[in-house]
């Protein structure tokens, strides 16, 4: 089969691979949908021969690592020892993107990427992704995708809108609250959309006018462009003088990171979903004297991703409307070039 491979330096390559056979306890996933995501970038970007390229195996792999790590498809084999009731043929399914030990206190809840033990695995980074006709994991990796909704949308809730999800679960959103979300890329609009369902006020923040527009499409109910304003006074315009009752930041950017903490209210809530980077804040202006609380947010468990796919299908949340395009694999060189331009909706492979 041929799958994609990056090269680091903004170059990839669809490479051969030999078709994948189940082993004890894993399945062969014929793939529908692969998502791409904006943590693919850092690949994509990273130096050839250094700096953490996925086709580098840095991995236990010891050759070239298959990109992507948003997949769904359907179950076309299943190794030994898998239970019927955890994978059977044909089963529509999403995976959860991390292969941890197993047998640990936060593999046993579903939370596999924070393994206590060594040799994690992320598929799509180190350990072959999505971006295929066929991938092999453990059966114990796999959600069910509920009927109701597509491929794409399971692809979409495999990373960038089930941590938008999680997020909103980890500070508690309602519909009483105002949440500022710092970007609106696809987490963030992902955060927008899923935020508006829930019923908070959202004010969405992005340099970007076309991601704006795209926010107000997806339920935001006040934008703001960092560019032309000063975001914190922006932001207490709209809220009374007190600033957002909850802030998010999906960029990983430090001056959004500090608007985002500055532009919460007495007692509110700020959380950090953007991967990466620094942050420099005055700690008692900043956070001691006003009560804040800072929260931070890493993706989701297997428990966390059924749970969106449940929400999003429960009250038909058009979570496809993300997609701006949609491509084949022989397109990925022309999909990721689009895509790092930053200023698209989300892009997915449908095979």
């Amino acid at each position: 089969m041929k799958a994609v491979v990056f090269l680091g330096e903004r170059e990839l390559e669809l490479m051969g691979f030999d078709d994948p056979s189940p082993g004890a306890g894993e399945v062969v996933l014929e793939m529908k949908a692969s998502g791409m995501c904006g943590s693919d970038l850092k690949y994509y970007r990273a130096p050839k021969g250094g700096g953490g390229a996925a086709a580098l195996g840095l991995g236990p792999l010891s050759g070239p690592v298959i990109a992507g790590h948003e997949p769904c498809g359907v179950v076309a084999e299943v190794g030994a020892g898998v239970p019927e009731a955890v994978a059977r043929r044909g089963a529509r399914v999403m995976v959860h993107h991390y292969k941890g030990c197993g047998v640990c206190k936060h593999c046993l809840v579903g939370w596999t990427q924070l393994c206590a033990q060594s040799g994690m695995i992320v598929y799509g980074a180190t350990g072959h992704g999505g971006h295929a006709p066929y991938m092999k994991v453990p059966a114990s990796t796999l959600v069910p995708l509920p009927d109701p909704l597509s491929y794409e949308t399971g692809a979409a809730i495999s990373c960038g809108t089930g941590t938008a999800f999680g997020a909103l679960q980890r500070i508690n959103l309602t519909g009483r609250d105002t949440i500022a979300i710092f970007g609106q890329g696809p987490v963030g609009l992902s955060a927008t959309q899923l935020a508006a369902a829930m019923g908070a006020r959202v004010i969405a923040l992005d340099i970007s006018a076309e991601r704006l527009a795209r926010a107000r499409e997806f339920g935001a109910d006040a934008v703001v462009a960092p560019s032309s304003t000063d975001v914190v006074a922006a932001i207490k315009d709209l809220t009374h003088g007190e600033g957002a009752s909850l802030t998010m930041d999906t960029t990983g950017a430090a001056e959004a990171r500090a608007q985002a903490v500055r532009a919460t209210r007495i007692w509110g809530t700020a959380c950090f979903v953007g991967e990466g980077g620094n942050v420099t804040l005055d700690v008692s202006p900043d956070m001691l004297r006003r009560q804040i609380t800072i929260v931070a947010s890493w993706t989701f468990s297997t428990v966390g991703q059924a749970e969106c796919a449940r929400f999003v299908a429960d009250r038909g949340i058009d979570v496809d409307h993300l997609f701006t395009h949609r491509w084949k694999l022989d397109q990925a060189s022309e999909a990721y070039r689009l895509f790092d331009s930053q200023n698209t909706g989300k892009g997915v492979f449908l095979l």
